[in-house]
């Protein structure tokens, strides 16, 4: 048995006690002026620090479809090893961003509710949840610093007994340590402040007055002390504010529980009544609870879920809290906030927040910012490989195609049909994956993002196919416990629609079923080409294929006869051989001679610049030879006998080596390799039937 581990020893290596003394730091009321003077930026309201939060960890610039769009590295998560990573939104988001930026140098949108309105699943929740995170982790940095502050005693039993027999009393809003300063002397003392400050650098505000509470405390040692506020300040101590959602610091979360159990005080705060009788009247700031979700959300950001079923009571409440950054407790004046209020909706709830017109002062107020599903497949994919890949699953291999094949049928639910009679819904699919069609720029693909107004608002939720993945993973039924493919993950899929909760509508379900059919398709032509690509792989076989063409082009091109390699003997250059390899990528008998001479004028353009000639070079010259070095070997290697389960020794050795290339070069596992190639080989059966 091991040694025994000292505890102390152990975590007293770990802990870091000069972060914990410089995040719990204190100081007088002086000490903190020193401290703005040198850091202005400690004294930034709730919008200008969300603002730097968001581009502290910089930016990425790429064109999209001519379009310049700025892409935030804060919303991959870099705080949690992208945990919390948001996927395919960044136009979105930089409107999100766009719109803070405006609130930080106060240009309206602070006086809005931001709305961030979308289907359920389209990540509105986990871009709140980042924010707020983010918050917490910016305000424990040097460069997030922020400072509230307390009252103190300082050995005065005449103010014990104002602070109700209590050493110390905190602000209970946490407010800024600046509004101590009275409104008289505000002006002069930011002047003398900001004196000699750049355009760039952040220049000191004080906006806004004490909560009740501080601000009845203040009043009394002001009368205490005949006026002098000097002595007042002697009474104050600041101190560094770390942003908590667990410890309801600077961060709130409101979410509305049914009709009969909603009560406002849950916002504002409430009477507490053991107090009442110490205090002598449920009107002594003392004798209330400032703990309601805005209270505790000063500073910082305060979440509404499902902000539109709020009942009434509450928008009213939230109007306040928006326009004029107060709120309204009960029986006292009306309190200053600051805070980023963020809410989300569905699409249900924000149709019937349109219909309504008692809520037009809401509509007024809000900014609303669209969060749709994905609609680029690589994005989509990004979202499941989060959580479905080698790392986190264990024991169980995800075969080649799975993820992508759910992820396209997700994006298929979301595409609105395009109104081009020649374009289909997947080639639309492929276009906003980046993929080049022929007829088809950039400004096409713009175009059909314009004319598809709701696309992404509707149609299968992440969540949906999460679900599903998930029980294909965990479904042993089919005996195939080691690997999950492509199929086990579309038929989970299909089965689920039966019960979708949130597709009432027979004829969405066809559509989305007959989609299926066409990822099925797709599924079926990228196997198949990964197969023939397989078993084509012989380089050698390859090469002297490409040799021979090459021979009997250059031949035919010049006018000559090809010496025959084994009799010897001249003959003409063989046109069956030719015409077999330029079938296979569609070139007609009417263009056969310029794709002849295409050929040699590339290699002659390649000898000139002392270049050798390599099939590989040109892709359709490859893909031709690649087809047709499959369909001469198809035969030989009997992939159709694995249909019947009659395989000889000489045709398993060849279907060995192209389930190694499958493995090797497009990862297949032993189960899946095998399983594909009895799948493509049904395919071919199935052809050969037709062929007869």
């Amino acid at each position: 048995m091991s040694g025994s581990l000292n505890i102390k020893d152990f975590i007293g290596g770990l802990q870091n006690l000069e972060g914990y003394q410089s995040a719990h730091w204190e100081g007088t009321f002086q000490e903190y002026i020193d401290l703005v003077k040198e850091r202005p930026e400690v004294t930034r309201n709730a919008f200008q620090r969300l603002y730097d939060l968001m581009i502290s960890y910089g930016t990425e610039e790429y064109v999209d479809f001519k379009k310049k769009v700025i892409s935030y590295n804060f919303f991959k998560d870099p705080i949690d090893n992208g945990k919390d990573a948001v996927f395919g939104l960044d136009v979105q988001l930089m409107k999100f961003v766009n719109v803070i930026k405006a609130a930080s140098q106060g240009f309206g949108p602070e006086k809005r509710v931001i709305l961030l309105h979308g289907p359920v699943g389209s990540s509105k929740s986990t871009i709140v949840r980042l924010i707020k995170k983010g918050l917490e982790y910016y305000s424990k940095t040097e460069e997030g610093a922020l400072f509230t502050y307390r009252w103190v005693t300082n050995g005065s039993e005449q103010v014990r007994e104002l602070f109700g027999g209590h050493d110390v009393v905190a602000d209970p809003m946490n407010e800024e340590p600046l509004k101590l300063i009275p409104h008289d002397y505000r002006k002069k003392f930011c002047e003398q402040l900001n004196r000699g400050r750049k355009d760039d650098q952040h220049r000191v505000a004080i906006t806004g007055d004490l909560c009740p509470p501080s601000n009845y405390l203040f009043n009394e040692l002001m009368a205490l002390y005949k006026g002098d506020w000097t002595k007042v300040a002697d009474h104050v101590r600041v101190r560094r504010m770390i942003l908590s959602e667990k410890n309801r610091i600077g961060i709130g979360t409101f979410q509305p529980k049914d009709e009969k159990n909603q009560d406002s005080t849950e916002l504002t705060g409430d009477i507490n009544y053991r107090k009442i009788a110490e205090y002598g009247s449920d009107s002594d700031p003392r004798a209330f609870n400032f703990d309601g979700e805005f209270n505790v959300a000063n500073r910082g950001v305060i979440e509404f879920i499902e902000v539109l079923k709020l009942d009434v009571a509450f928008l009213y409440d939230l109007l306040g809290a928006s326009q004029e950054h107060k709120i309204k407790p009960k029986k006292f004046a009306q309190t200053d906030i600051d805070e980023v209020i963020i809410g989300h909706t569905n699409e249900p709830e924000y149709r019937k927040l349109q219909n309504n017109e008692f809520m037009e002062a809401l509509r007024d107020r809000t900014v609303k910012i669209d969060i749709p599903y994905i609609t680029k497949l690589k994005e989509e994919t990004r979202i499941y490989l989060k959580d479905f890949n080698s790392n986190t699953i264990k024991g169980k291999h995800i075969a080649p195609h799975t993820i992508d094949m759910a992820s396209m049928w997700a994006v298929l639910t979301r595409l609105e049909v395009p109104k081009k009679a020649n374009l289909t819904l997947l080639q639309k699919l492929k276009l906003y994956n980046g993929k080049t069609l022929a007829g088809f720029t950039e400004d096409n693909v713009r175009e059909l993002r314009k004319e598809a107004v709701r696309e992404g608002m509707e149609g299968i939720s992440p969540r949906y196919i999460q679900d599903k993945i998930s029980n294909a993973l965990v479904n042993t039924k089919d005996g195939n416990v080691g690997c999950i493919n492509p199929f086990m993950v579309l038929n989970e899929l299909e089965a689920g629609l039966r019960s979708h909760s949130l597709i009432s509508s027979e004829e969405k379900k066809k559509h989305y079923r007959e989609l299926l059919a066409v990822v099925k398709q797709e599924f079926e032509d990228i196997v198949k080409s990964e197969v023939q690509r397989a078993i084509s792989a012989d380089e050698e076989a390859m090469a002297r294929l490409c040799a021979n063409y090459i021979d009997n082009v250059k031949a035919y091109t010049q006018r000559e006869k090809v010496k025959n390699r084994y009799t010897g003997q001249d003959e003409e250059p063989d046109e069956r051989l030719m015409r077999s390899i330029e079938d296979k990528i569609d070139i007609p008998e009417s263009r056969k001679d310029d794709f002849r001479r295409e050929i040699m004028n590339y290699i002659g353009a390649l000898a000139l610049e002392g270049r050798p000639f390599d099939y590989k070079t040109n892709e359709r010259l490859h893909k031709a030879l690649e087809l047709k070095l499959f369909e001469d070997q198809k035969d030989t290697i009997k992939l159709t006998s694995l249909v019947s389960n009659v395989v000889d020794q000489s045709t398993q050795e060849k279907i060995d080596i192209v389930k190694g290339r499958l493995i090797k070069n497009y990862g297949y596992c032993e189960i899946c390799s095998t399983d594909i190639l009895t799948f493509v080989a049904s395919i071919f059966a199935r052809g050969d039937v037709k062929r007869k």
